[in-house]
Order: C-alpha cells, then structure tokens, then sequence
C-alpha cells in the first residue's frame, strides 16, 4: 500500500513539472551561436575575391540555409594595414545549425557554381593567407543578436570587436556574471553603445575569452560615448565591487576598430 501511494505521488510530481515546463515552454530564449571568420589578406585582388565570394555566394546560400543576416567588417585602414583582415559575423540559432551548415553547402549546386572561383584558387594565387574561426555562446543577458539602428552613412559608422581575456576560468566567469547579473550589459544599453552582441568563447586559440561587439555613428561618437562610460557611476561602482574583482579578472583586451562592408546585413 506504501508503495503504491509512493509511486502515486511520484507520478502527481512528474505530471505536474511537466505540466510545468510546458506551459513555460514557449518563454523558454534560445542562445544564439555566433561564428567569427577572421580572413588573413595580403593584398587588393585577395580582398575583391572575397568580398565576390562572401557577396555572390556564401551570403546568399547561408540565406537559404536560414541564416537571415550577416555581418562582415574590415579594420579600420584596411587598404594601407601591413596585416589586412576581415571578419564575418554569422549568428546560428543554435550549435546543430552550426554544424550543419557545411554540410549544407556542400550539397548546394548554386553555391558550388558561385564560389568556383574562390574555393578551387590555384595554390600560387590563394584567395586568402589564413582562416581562422572563433565559436561563441551569447550571454544569458543578450541572448540573442540585434541589428543597430544607426542613422550616418555607412562609411562613417565605426563597429567595434572586443575581446576580454582572463587568467583563470574562474576569474572568467566572474567577468562574464558582471556583464550580465552586474548588469553591465543594462548600462552598455542605458549610455547607447548600440550592441549587436555579447558572447563567452566557446572554442578558439584564446581561451578564457569573452567577446562583444558595438558600434557608433562614428569616431567622434566612439569617443564620446567611452568617455561618458568611464566617468558614469554605475561602472565606478561595479566595476570596483569585490565580488567582480574586475581588476585582475581580466588579463588582456583586445579592441577592434572597423566599417562594415557595403553589403553586411548587420
């Protein structure tokens, strides 16, 4: 009798989380995964071929795989740079649609046609130096991306690419609770840095790392808007407060300045 009444009990408690979980289900935000291709150029014709190449043929086929928007950015100086870079920001809306992703292009006719040129390149004439591609998680603060609402031409807007490394994982996790339960993300958004995203890295040659990206209506606006952030006493606060330790939680940053190219879709 004991245990029939115990397995009625067990069985009412199921029911009822269940029950639980999927009336909450549909409150339940996805985090996106954000794919960063960074391209290694040497010169003008290797970044026409991949601007015809990102333009013509990837973007379009991520578009019909469901990938709606993508970003891509060249540093800021990029035609006189020693080193010349592009990045490409591709946001999934999870980790198996990163992961099938190849898979997809590899079966897409119209993909192999339009990218020819670029991925069959002869090996004396590369179409790029060196790829690399970073793999991150959107913070529970900003889980998903959002597109700017900028109002200046293209060509004077300034996007930047941060990148917070840390020595510990430990000391990690602290930065990344900062941005989001220290609500650094809520005073990034109340000063108007026009955030696209924030994310922890998840695979990369940099590890711990988080990484994020804002942008501006331009360099006057870059300045001014990070002098404003400095000065602002929420951050003094925060930034300050023991159980951050905001100070030794960090071990390298990295800024990125950069235009976004004239067909990104972010």
């Amino acid at each position: 009798m004991k245990t029939s009444n115990a397995r009625k009990s067990i069985f009412l408690v199921s029911s009822l989380l269940f029950c639980t979980l999927f009336a909450f289900s549909g409150k339940i935000t996805t985090k996106d995964i954000y794919e960063i291709r960074v391209y290694t150029l040497k010169n003008e014709s290797q970044i026409s071929r991949l601007d015809n190449y990102l333009k013509s043929a990837f973007i379009p086929a991520m578009h019909r795989f469901g990938v709606k928007k993508i970003g891509v950015f060249k540093i800021v100086g990029l035609d006189t740079a020693h080193v010349k870079k592009m990045y490409v920001l591709i946001p999934f809306k999870s980790v198996d649609q990163w992961r099938s992703a190849n898979s997809f292009l590899n079966k897409d006719q119209i993909f192999e046609n339009a990218s020819n040129e670029f991925t069959h390149a002869d090996a004396t004439s590369p179409s790029y130096e060196r790829m690399e591609s970073i793999i991150t998680e959107a913070f529970p603060g900003s889980p998903n991306f959002e597109i700017p609402n900028l109002q200046t031409p293209r060509s004077e807007r300034i996007y930047e690419l941060r990148s917070y490394e840390s020595p510990t994982e430990h000391l990690f996790e602290r930065k990344v609770t900062m941005f989001n339960k220290g609500d650094e993300i809520g005073l990034f958004k109340r000063l108007g840095f026009n955030a696209v995203f924030y994310s922890s890295v998840i695979s990369g040659d940099r590890m711990p790392n988080l990484m994020y990206m804002i942008c501006f209506e331009s360099m006057t606006s870059h300045d001014q808007h990070w002098k404003q952030f400095v000065n602002d006493p929420q951050w003094k606060n925060i930034s300050t407060m023991p159980e951050y330790e905001n100070k030794v939680s960090v071990s390298h940053i990295d800024s990125l300045l950069m235009h976004a190219a004239d067909y990104s879709e972010i």
